[in-house]
C-alpha cells in the first residue's frame, strides 16, 4: 500500500518533502484544503459578476498590458493564451525530480486558497504527481520576477493538453496523454493560468533540493576530511574543544566535535608526529566546513518560509474581502540565499581540492602522487587537476544571479531577481562539489593503505572497506575515469556512515 501524504495548511517541512519524494508517496487533498480552494474560487466568480473594478490579470492584460480590460467572453481565452505565449523555455531539460519537486510546491501554495484557482485543476495536478507524469521544462528562461513565468507555463501546458510529458520513459504531447489517460483537459477559468504560472515553484524546487544535497554533501566532506587528515599524517589537536570555544560558530563547533568523533580510536592520529602544524587545507576544517553548515543553516530557514507561501499574483484574501496585486512572486528573498549557498558549496569543493593536492605531493612519507613506482606510473596525477578544473568552474559560476536586473515587459517589470540562473547554477556547483568530493576520498583511500599496518579509527576503517567494495587499490596505471565515476555513485548511494 502507497503512502499518503495529505495536502493541508499544516507546516511542510523539507525533511518531509525529501521523505514524499525519496518513499514514492502518492498526494490528496485535506478536507480543509479542499474548502479553501472551493471558497476562493467561488469569492473571486462573485466579485468578478458584482463589481466593475478592474482585477489585474483577471480582467485585464499581463504586465505592461495591465491597462487593458478584456470581456467577459474573453476570460478563459485571456489564460490559455497567457498559458501558450509564456512557454518560450530553451536549453537542457529541468530534471524529471526536480519537476516533481515543482508539482509538489505548486500543489501546497494553491491549496491556501489565496490563488481562486479551481479544485478540478488542483486534482489534476495532483494526478499528474501520483502517476510520475514529468511536464518537460526548461532549464533557461526564468527572471525570477513575476514568479517563473516561462518554466511554470511549461510545467502546466499539459493540463490543457498542450506542452509536452516524459510518462513511463517515453516523450509524448499533453494531447496524447489526455487521450492515454481518459482525461479531458482543464478549462481554465478566469486567473487559474496566471495563478499557475506567477510563483517561485521553480526557483523554490531548485532551492530545496539543494539543500537537501548540500547537507548530505557537507556531512560526507567531514568523512572524507578525516580519512585525508589521518592519511597525510595529520594532526587532532586543531579539532580539540578548546579551540573552538572561543570562537563558537555553531557550524564551527559543530565540525570541530563530528571530526574527533569519526577520528576516535585511530592508531594513525595518535601516533607521533614529526610537524607541529599542517596545512590549512587540513588544520582549518573546522572553520571552514562550519562555516558551510551555517550557510546551508540559513538558506534552510529561508527555504522553509518559501515552500509554506502563496506566491502567485493577484492575493485573493476572501476572509478580508480583499483582491490586492501585489509583488509576492518576486524571487528575491530565495535569489540572495541560493547565490549564498553556491559560494559556500564552492569552497567546500576548494578546499577539498587543497587535500587532494597535497595528498599527492609527495610528502609526509607518502609517494610521488600515490603510486608505487612513481616515473613509469602517473599515478594520481590528474584526478587532482581535474578536481582543480572542477572547482576553477564552480568559481566562476558563484557571480550572483541576483546582482543582476534586466527591465522587462516593457519596463513594468523593471526590477527582477535573476533567482532562477541562480538556481540552476547552484545545481551545477552542487554537481561539482559532489564531483570533487568524490575524487578527495579516491585519493585519500589510496593514501590510506600506504600507512599499513597501521589502522585509522572504526569509522574511517568502515568507510574505507565499504568503498573498496567498488574501487580498488591502484598498483599501476590504469583507466582512471571509470573509478572516478564509481567514486561519484559510491557518494550519491551509500548511506553515510
Amino acid at each position: 500500500m502507497a503512502n499518503i501524504h495529505e495536502i493541508s495548511a499544516g507546516h511542510l517541512t523539507l525533511d518531509k518533502v525529501w521523505e514524499i519524494l525519496r518513499g514514492n508517496y502518492k498526494l490528496k487533498l485535506g478536507d480543509d484544503s479542499r474548502k479553501r480552494i472551493v471558497r476562493c474560487r467561488e469569492y473571486l466568480d462573485n466579485k468578478i459578476a458584482t463589481s466593475e473594478t478592474p482585477i489585474y490579470g483577471v480582467t485585464t492584460g499581463f504586465g505592461s498590458l495591465y491597462n487593458i480590460s478584456i470581456g467577459e467572453d474573453q476570460l478563459s481565452q485571456l489564460q490559455i493564451n497567457l498559458m501558450m505565449s509564456h512557454a518560450c523555455g530553451i536549453g537542457n531539460r529541468v530534471p524529471n525530480e526536480i519537476v516533481k519537486l515543482m508539482i509538489l510546491l505548486k500543489i501546497q501554495s494553491l491549496s491556501y486558497g489565496y490563488s481562486a484557482c479551481k479544485l478540478d485543476t488542483v486534482e489534476r495536478l495532483i494526478d499528474f504527481f501520483n502517476n510520475d507524469i514529468y511536464p518537460v521544462v526548461y532549464m533557461q528562461g526564468s527572471v525570477g520576477a513575476s514568479g517563473d513565468l516561462v518554466p511554470l507555463a511549461h510545467l502546466c501546458l499539459p493540463l490543457v493538453g498542450l506542452g509536452e510529458v516524459e510518462y513511463q520513459g517515453k516523450l509524448m504531447s499533453g494531447a496524447e496523454l489526455m487521450q492515454m489517460m481518459g482525461w479531458e483537459p482543464i478549462k481554465l477559468a478566469s486567473k487559474e493560468g496566471l495563478a499557475l504560472l506567477n510563483g517561485t515553484q521553480n526557483m523554490g524546487a531548485f532551492c530545496c533540493w539543494s539543500i537537501i544535497q548540500a547537507t548530505k554533501l557537507s556531512n560526507w566532506a567531514d568523512y572524507i576530511a578525516s580519512m585525508s587528515l589521518d592519511a597525510y599524517d595529520g594532526r587532532i589537536e586543531p579539532f580539540y574543544h578548546a579551540v573552538h570555544a572561543v570562537r563558537p560558530h555553531q557550524g564551527q563547533l559543530d565540525t570541530a566535535e563530528h571530526i574527533l568523533h569519526i577520528l576516535e580510536g585511530s592508531e594513525l592520529i595518535r601516533q607521533a608526529k614529526k610537524h607541529v602544524q599542517d596545512p590549512y587545507s587540513f588544520r582549518c576544517i573546522p572553520q571552514v566546513h562550519g562555516a558551510v553548515k551555517d550557510t546551508v543553516r540559513y538558506v534552510q530557514q529561508v527555504t522553509d518560509v518559501e515552500i509554506n507561501a502563496t506566491t502567485d499574483n493577484p492575493t485573493v484574501v476572501p476572509d478580508e474581502d480583499l483582491i490586492i496585486s501585489a509583488g509576492n512572486f518576486h524571487g528575491e528573498p530565495i535569489a540572495l540565499p541560493m547565490d549564498f549557498l553556491a559560494i559556500a558549496m564552492s569552497e567546500l569543493a576548494n578546499i577539498s581540492e587543497r587535500r587532494t593536492y597535497k595528498l599527492v605531493s609527495g610528502t609526509r612519507g607518502l609517494p610521488s602522487f600515490l603510486v608505487a613506482n612513481p616515473g613509469v606510473n602517473s599515478g594520481f596525477m590528474i584526478p587532482q587537476y581535474t578536481a582543480a578544473s572542477i572547482v576553477s568552474q564552480s568559481k566562476t559560476l558563484c557571480m550572483p544571479s541576483s546582482a543582476d536586473s534586466i527591465p522587462t515587459s516593457q519596463g513594468q517589470e523593471d526590477h527582477v531577481s535573476m533567482g532562477a540562473n541562480a538556481g540552476t547554477k547552484l545545481y551545477n556547483v552542487i554537481l561539482n562539489t559532489e564531483r570533487v568530493l568524490a575524487i578527495e576520498l579516491f585519493n585519500a583511500a589510496q593514501a590510506l593503505e600506504f600507512r599499513r599496518p597501521l589502522k585509522s579509527s572504526p569509522i574511517v576503517e568502515k568507510l574505507f572497506e565499504d568503498y573498496r567494495k567498488v574501487v580498488p587499490f591502484i598498483d599501476k596505471d590504469t583507466v582512471m575515469y571509470p573509478y572516478i565515476a564509481k567514486s561519484v555513485e559510491f557518494l550519491r548511494t551509500e548511506k553515510l556512515p
